[in-house]
């Protein structure tokens, strides 16, 4: 069944109400989508796997960990062991009598070491904190970033979505073209309409028909960057998830905003890099205390390759030192170190501060997507009825052509406007989503 005898059985409403349910199905023109298709939970999970910016973010992770590992490896001793060999041939030249002379000298050794940083003015407490503090930082810039990329992936998801239906729109745009340019042939025709109209109509059409090239070509990089953000070489067309409608929130907007201060990764990154400069600054600080060491050591040596017999030995020590006078270098190291400390606190403050104008920010675009998508639905009914009226004037020549194709193109932006107000109703659910840290 043609795009035309839709229209003649549907009319304007059905035909738009169409567009909006066909989501990833053939264009016209036999212009096929990808065969490839996903739908929004699993673009969410490829994406994770697939994003560059998520791995870096676990390697992170990963290094901090090894970081208190480290931290944690101050407080044990240090221990080494060695041994070697020397072996010489039966006849050897003796340099000291210029003769050569036969008997072994053959030499076997071990030792080991044990070492022991005592005291180090609690530098060894201060790391472990800042390591601490360290994979705090890092888990929470991990959840930011994951929270980053799940929202950049609903906004790629939801953007191939918006073009698919506005590249119905466009069709449905260029049916009613066509369908103005056959009444306008038929009052031709019958000579109740001019030839200037069946001109016009047909600028319309082809005008009509430019904009549906330009939206399946902004389809097809909308549906190429998809492809991208879940990991597929090619196009990927999103599948519709179901009622778009604005809904209810799960919490109140006092309740959002205190669970974004207390909860988003954002503040809790910038909360964890603040915990971490503070001890860092100790860790600066502790260079003004001595440091105290001790070590131990046990060797043996033989002439034989056995461990009977032979020589041992063992040695203590301990050491204290202090250093006098570095060329200033502690003092700028704690100056550096609590400048950073001042800096982390300010930042942590401005990031709790951020989160709660993010939050209204985004409250205050739902509240007005909501309203809009309201404002779009009446435009597109005002808009249908007035093009009914103006093609039943027309037809009794009331009304001239231009008023056909002027009441036409207010539907088609109205259809658009009303595509794009409940999309961007979606995106700002899924910033708000992202700020807070959890689904709404």
């Amino acid at each position: 069944m043609t795009t035309k005898h839709v229209i003649a059985r549907t009319g304007t409403t059905g035909l738009f109400a169409l567009a909006l349910t066909a989501g990833a199905a053939a264009t016209a023109d036999g212009q096929q989508a990808p065969a490839d298709t996903v739908v929004l939970e699993e673009a969410l999970e490829l994406s994770l796997v697939h994003s560059p910016q998520v791995a870096q973010s676990q390697a992170t992770v990963t290094n901090a960990g090894s970081a208190r590992r480290r931290a944690w490896g101050s407080f044990l001793p240090n221990l080494s062991m060695g041994g070697g060999a020397s072996v010489q041939s039966q006849n050897r030249f003796d340099p000291n009598t210029q003769r050569v002379v036969t008997g072994s000298a053959d030499s076997y050794n071990g030792s080991l070491n044990l070492s022991y940083q005592v005291f180090q003015g609690g530098r060894k407490f201060s790391e472990l904190q800042r390591t601490e503090s360290g994979i705090l930082e890092a888990e929470a810039r991990m959840a930011s970033q994951r929270f980053t990329v799940l929202f950049q992936t609903r906004n790629l998801f939801m953007n191939a979505l918006r073009q698919s239906e506005l590249v119905q729109v466009a069709e449905a745009r260029v049916a009613r073209a066509e369908e103005s340019l056959e009444i306008t042939r038929t009052q031709v025709r019958v000579g109740t309409a001019t030839r200037s109209d069946s001109l016009r109509t047909r600028l319309e059409l082809a005008n009509a028909q430019q904009a549906r090239l330009q939206g399946r070509n902004q389809l097809r990089s909308a549906q190429f960057a998809l492809g991208r953000q879940v990991g597929a070489d090619g196009p990927v067309a999103a599948l519709l998830p179901g009622n778009l409608d604005p809904m209810p929130l799960a919490l109140s907007e006092e309740e959002i905003v205190a669970l974004a201060e207390s909860v988003s990764p954002a503040v809790l990154a910038a909360r964890a890099a603040a915990s971490t400069a503070v001890s860092a600054e100790r860790s600066a600080r502790a260079s003004y205390l001595p440091s105290l060491s001790a070590s131990f050591g046990s060797s043996w040596a033989n002439q034989q390759a056995a461990f009977s017999g032979g020589n041992t030995s063992w040695n203590f020590r301990t050491s204290l030192s202090y250093t006098l006078f570095d060329g200033f270098q502690r003092s700028q190291n704690v100056v550096q170190a609590s400048e950073s400390r001042r800096v982390a606190r300010l930042t942590e403050d401005d990031a709790r501060r951020g989160v709660r104008q993010d939050v209204d920010a985004a409250l205050r675009t739902l509240e007005t997507q909501e309203q809009a998508i309201l404002i779009a639905r009446d435009a597109v009914a005002v808009a249908e009825e007035d093009l009914r009226l103006i093609r039943e004037r027309y037809s009794v020549q009331m009304a001239t052509i231009l008023d056909v194709i002027t009441s036409q193109v207010s539907l088609d932006q109205a259809e658009a406007d009303l595509v794009s107000a409940r999309y961007d109703y979606v995106v700002a659910k899924a910033e708000l989503e992202s700020i807070v840290g959890r689904a709404l």
